[in-house]
């Protein structure tokens, strides 16, 4: 891989579900909620441990505190995520992708070392991702950013989103480190994610990945993009 758009070379059939609601799901508490269901599909972000500004993390947490008092939350209360719970679900929803949203714009502005700009270490997170294309999961798109990485993908029933992530980001962190002769953290902990709900909303975060070395006005040099040919996809709407 030497330049910023990748080949598909993968003659894998891909499958993609979407996350339905009426079926049982399981939601975990972090910075963030997060909503998992079997063979779902996801649009995972994960970022390097300086790509948010101090100052601006803690304004986003003084925005998300004010947000759930509004919803009759105290912030401060340990158990706040057990409150936050008993919402409806569309307003839990909601809450998510607004703050999401939030911390993904300030990835955009690309603070921090940015160590993934540099060919040999964003070909480590592409190649990686790539790794079990077919077997553990089907990408349906991903962008390797500066300081962060978008991922499109369903994965497999027996395969959960945080075993997922954290396989990928122990041995991402280990090869950079390695190659780059550093130590310490090179990820933050929790990444952001979103469950795909159906065929528009897969489209539009494949949208999303394709736009964003533009909207950063990036050379082709300092991202990866990978985007299959979907004309053999299976879409599972049932």
């Amino acid at each position: 891989m030497v330049g910023g758009y990748i080949e598909c070379m993968s003659n894998v059939r891909l499958q993609f579900g979407f996350f339905d609601p009426k079926q049982e799901y399981s939601v975990t508490h972090g910075v963030l909620p997060h909503w998992e269901q079997p063979g779902a599909t996801y649009f995972i972000t994960y970022r390097t441990h300086d790509s948010i500004p101090q100052a601006a993390f803690e304004l986003w947490k003084r925005q998300r505190a004010d947000a759930l008092r509004r919803l009759e939350i105290d912030p401060d209360d340990p158990n706040w995520t057990s409150a936050f719970g008993r919402l409806d679900w569309g307003v839990r929803r909601q809450f998510a992708r607004q703050f999401a949203t939030i911390l993904e714009a300030s990835l955009d502005e690309l603070h921090g070392a940015c160590a993934l700009r540099y060919p040999n270490v964003s070909n480590v997170v592409a190649e990686n991702l790539l790794h079990f294309d077919g077997m553990r999961y089907s990408p349906g798109g991903f962008v390797v950013m500066p300081n962060h990485v978008h991922v499109l993908v369903c994965l497999d029933r027996n395969v959960t989103l945080k075993e997922q992530c954290r396989n990928w980001k122990h041995y991402q962190s280990c090869q950079i480190n390695s190659l780059l002769g550093n130590k310490g953290r090179l990820w933050q902990p929790e990444s952001f994610d979103h469950l795909v709900r159906d065929g528009d909303h897969f489209q539009r975060f494949r949208k999303y990945i394709q736009n964003n070395p533009v909207k950063s006005r990036l050379k082709e040099s300092e991202f990866r993009l990978y985007l299959p040919n979907l004309q053999n996809a299976h879409f599972v709407t049932d």
